[in-house]
């Protein structure tokens, strides 16, 4: 049985998205939250201290339990299995980051988000399922995600489709609100860009439970860098991903899967 894959983000990482994200530097913090700047630094830096945390969380718009608990090691999102749904995960660097395949088994059609670093396990699994590939669909267009983009499009022939707003060689575009059809899968996409120019997020509709591909946009318990507009990484992950049902399971580009629910409930970002 393979091991479930840890969190993406530690307390620390969380406080130094929201920092930067809103450009406040450890002695800002520290006035607003009545600590030392040397404490602020010494949380950022991973000195877990749950009294500190409690203490930036509303300087920093988090949720002070959801913080709290994500520092101490005391919540992660419950295991969820999704019939027609693969997920492979490959290292890159000093991370891993996740890929995933959906396929209509009457049809024999699968469709793909994303490549990872090595889309050797995923190419093995269309071989061993005697399944088809006709699509590639990319949430975002960095390296880490799409590494293996060439490889997995010359083996299948799939046409590849990315978003309006981040081109990717041998990619067709798209805007957001396009539609797309795999077997009885069918497929909605939605525009959830700050953490990259142009994100998309694709909801699923024909497994047994709705899904949503999210790229970097969420993560359990966290969320991509706003490396674009944390603004706008917040304001669209409300609008078009916490407005989904709760049992949507929310499948990121790094770290294990999730809920809408679990995220509306644990979200340090999203529980305040």
């Amino acid at each position: 049985m393979t091991a479930p894959l840890p969190l993406e983000d530690s307390a620390a990482d969380i406080v130094g998205k929201a920092m930067r994200g809103l450009k406040l530097d450890d002695a800002g913090v520290a006035a607003h939250a009545g600590l030392s700047a040397a404490a602020v630094q010494a949380l950022r830096e991973g000195e877990f201290d749950e009294m500190a945390a409690r203490a930036v969380a509303p300087v920093l718009g988090l949720g002070a339990d959801a913080l709290a608990a994500t520092g101490a090691k005391s919540w992660r999102p419950q295991p969820v299995e999704v019939v027609g749904l693969v997920t492979f995960t490959t290292p890159f660097e000093d991370m891993t980051v996740n890929s995933y395949l959906a396929f209509d088994r009457a049809s024999g059609q699968a469709v793909a988000f994303d490549t990872g670093a090595d889309c050797t396990a995923m190419l093995a699994f269309l071989r061993r399922e005697n399944l088809s590939l006709p699509l590639i669909l990319i949430t975002h267009t960095h390296p880490d995600h799409i590494a293996d983009l060439v490889r997995l499009q010359r083996e299948t022939g799939a046409n590849i489709f990315t978003g309006t707003r981040e081109p990717a060689d041998g990619a067709r575009t798209f805007d957001e609100g396009r539609t797309f059809d795999c077997g009885a899968l069918h497929l909605e996409t939605r525009l959830t860009w700050g953490h990259c120019k142009g994100g998309i997020t694709y909801v699923i509709h024909g497994l047994a439970r709705p899904v949503a591909i999210v790229g970097d946009a969420v993560f359990a318990g966290s969320m991509g860098g706003g490396g674009i507009s944390y603004a706008d990484a917040l304001r669209t992950n409300r609008e078009q991903i916490l407005t989904l049902p709760d049992d949507t399971v929310l499948c990121p580009g790094h770290g294990p899967l999730t809920t809408v629910g679990e995220e509306k409930a644990h979200n340090p970002f999203f529980t305040t």
